[in-house]
């Protein structure tokens, strides 16, 4: 079973993340701050790491640079989460290793559709929305 790394400082936040992560079939995985969850990457070596901008101490571009001395191989995707749509964290963050982005709060379908585009599920995004044929 794949897995998710929730890098989150909030534990509202890291809990509804984990249920959508787990309906949407990958194994989650919870990290309060940085520093654990980049421990937890060289561990478990997880398939995706939702990382938010804004974490205590060690910040996500400290994250990003640790992820980055991996082995190619070893590397997760990361999904970038912020509550701003700022341009430049997420140039930022792209330069550091961050590959994709969400705005953050976000829900099950933005999930959905972004995992099924880093091909972690097979699924297409949801039809929330639309007309059924």
């Amino acid at each position: 079973m794949k897995s998710c790394l929730i890098v989150e400082d909030s534990a509202l936040v890291r809990q509804i993340a984990a249920r959508i992560v787990e309906e949407l079939g990958l194994r989650p995985r919870e990290a309060a701050n940085a520093s654990e969850a980049l421990e937890m990457c060289r561990v478990e070596e997880p398939d995706v790491v939702l990382l938010d901008w804004d974490l205590p101490s060690m910040g996500a571009l400290d994250f990003l640079r640790g992820v980055g001395a991996f082995e190619p191989g070893q590397r997760p995707e990361i999904i970038l989460c912020a509550t701003e749509n700022d341009p430049q964290q997420f140039v930022l963050a792209k330069a550091a290793g961050a590959g994709h982005h969400l705005l953050k709060p976000f829900d099950r379908e933005g999930l959905e559709a972004k995992f099924a585009e880093i091909g972690l599920i097979d699924r297409p995004p949801s039809t929330i929305g639309r007309a059924a044929s």
